[in-house]
This record gives C-alpha cells, structure tokens and sequence, in this order.
C-alpha cells in the first residue's frame, strides 16, 4: 500500500529524512517511533506530499505519489494531527463532512457518514453534531478528527501523534478505542508517536528513527528482544517485556474460574490485570464473567516472546 525507497528531504543543507526506505503492508499499523526532531513527522507528510522530498521515491496504492497532483493525492489519505485541524468556524458535523463534500458526495450521503462516523467514535449525533470545536473537550475533539479523517472512508490515514495532546487517561481510552474501530476496518496506518507503550499498544510493526535515518523496524516482540543497537535498546529499558504485555487483551486469556474483586473490563490489557494483582496482592484478578492468573500472564509472555 505504501512504499518509501531511499527518501532523503534536506532543508538548507540539513537532512531531516535521510535514506528512508519501508513499506507499509495493507490493513496493518506501522507506527513511527523516535524522539522529537528525528524526521518522523516530516516522513508522514511526505507520503501525502504535504512536503516534497528532495530525492527517492514514494508510491501509495502501486503507483508514485508524483503522477498525481497533491491536493488529488490527500483527498484519498485520512490525516489526523496532535492538535485535531480542525476548523474553528464550522460545526462538527462540517467539519467531519469536509472531504466527503469535496468528493461531491450528496448531501444526504454526506449527513448519513457523519451520523456513522460519530457513531463509530462514540459521540451521540443529537449532542456533538452542531457544536464547535471550541465547545469539546480534548479526547472529544480528538475523536472528532479521527471521524473526520475516516469520513471518505480512504484506504489509507496518516495519524501524527493524535493523542499527545491529552491528558494520561483519556489517551489510554482514546488508543484503546482506535485499535478497537482498526480492528472493524482494516485501514492501513502509519502512526507516529514518541510515546513507546503507544507504539507498542498500536503497532503491528515499530519504525525507529533518530537523525532523520531508520534504525530499526519489526514487530514490537523483535525489537523488544533484538535490539539493533543500545539506542533501540535505550528506548524500551530492561523492562521491555513488561511493557509488551499493553498489547494483549485480557479477553484472549481468560479463564472460566471465579475470582473476588472488582472486575476488570474484557479489554483491558495483560499490563493493567498485572498491576491489579500487585495492588491487590493477588495472583488472580476478575474479568467479565472470568478470571486471569498470573500463571497466564506468565504464560502469555512465554508464549508470545519466545
């Protein structure tokens, strides 16, 4: 679906991307991983030629992204940015139709994909629709652009740190709730983010960047286990494994055993049943109409990191 080989784009003699080369599979999340200024944003919008590169070359859907015109090229790509873009003048429902009316789509098609993708997000049609963006809070504004940018229903969505800008625990709500509508739609993303237990929530596979070059790409089992170098091993600490467990539902390794406590939810990770057990000083801990053991977190993590 996307294809990036040997893309440098110098500034003034400056290299932000320098040699990037990957390609990004359909119905899968590439997540873009580095510290600030590495090129991880610049590379996002050079695939939608939000900036031209200086050199390489970049197909989106088998084709160069140059034998388009730009403004063609991103109608087709959803985009979501850390502050939302969104338009302070209109109203949700507007602002969520935007691509769709560029398109041409009527108007009654239009009304009835905002009614969807505010479904989809979880924001009532009757209360959001006709506010302003000045009106939500975060994590709502938030869902908002990710409607937006789904509303063309494109095959592709570039999402440049989407969630960065809001507080700790609406963010873990708001990635928990996009791998749950990635898990209905099969999009192809790249994702970037410098936050590591984000990428390894989101990720089906983690880019490593640092001065503009890739350092490393694979799954987030293999970097965990087989770091590059001591900067990709920096990046997850000793307690890596650990942190893999953000990517396994606790859905998937439940038991049919009762246990005491409040319960957790059916999609909670593995991480959060482990930290439950140690506040609580169990080895068990209650989900849905189950249990998980920390025999099976054990388990989970033999199984899955090998």
């Amino acid at each position: 679906m996307i294809r990036l080989e040997h893309v440098t784009k110098e500034y003034d003699g400056f290299k932000a991307c320098d040699d990037v080369t990957f390609t990004v599979g359909k119905g899968e999340i590439l997540v873009i991983l580095g510290p600030s200024g590495c090129g991880k944003s610049t590379t996002l919008r050079l695939i939608n030629r939000m900036v031209e590169r200086t050199s390489g070359s970049i197909e989106v859907n088998g084709r160069n992204v140059d034998s388009v015109k730009g403004e063609e090229l991103r109608r087709g790509i959803g985009y979501v940015i850390q502050n939302t873009g969104l338009f302070p003048h209109m109203r949700v429902d507007r602002n969520i139709s935007t691509v769709p009316s560029i398109l041409g789509w009527e108007q009654k098609r239009a009304d009835d994909r905002v009614k969807e993708m505010l479904d989809l997000v979880g924001l009532d049609y009757e209360r959001y629709s006709k506010k302003y963006p000045r009106e939500l809070s975060g994590g709502e504004a938030q869902r908002v652009g990710v409607a937006r940018a789904l509303a063309s229903d494109p095959d592709i969505v570039l999402m440049d740190e989407p969630f960065g800008a809001v507080d700790p625990i609406n963010r873990l709500r708001l990635q928990k709730e996009f791998s749950q509508i990635q898990r209905k739609l099969h999009k192809t993303v790249v994702f970037v983010t410098h936050d590591v237990e984000e990428a390894m929530l989101l990720g089906d596979r983690i880019c490593i960047m640092r001065q503009g070059k890739v350092v490393q790409i694979g799954t987030p089992e293999e970097i965990v286990l087989k770091p590059c170098d001591d900067f990709v091993e920096s990046f997850f600490g000793a307690e890596g494994a650990l942190k893999l467990l953000s990517r396994y539902r606790t859905a998937d390794y439940m038991e049919d055993v009762p246990a005491e406590g409040e319960s957790l939810l059916k999609d909670s990770s593995l991480k959060e049943a482990l930290a439950s057990m140690i506040l609580e000083g169990k080895e068990r801990v209650p989900v849905g109409g189950g249990s998980v053991s920390l025999a099976s977190i054990l388990g989970a993590l033999r199984r899955e990191v090998p």
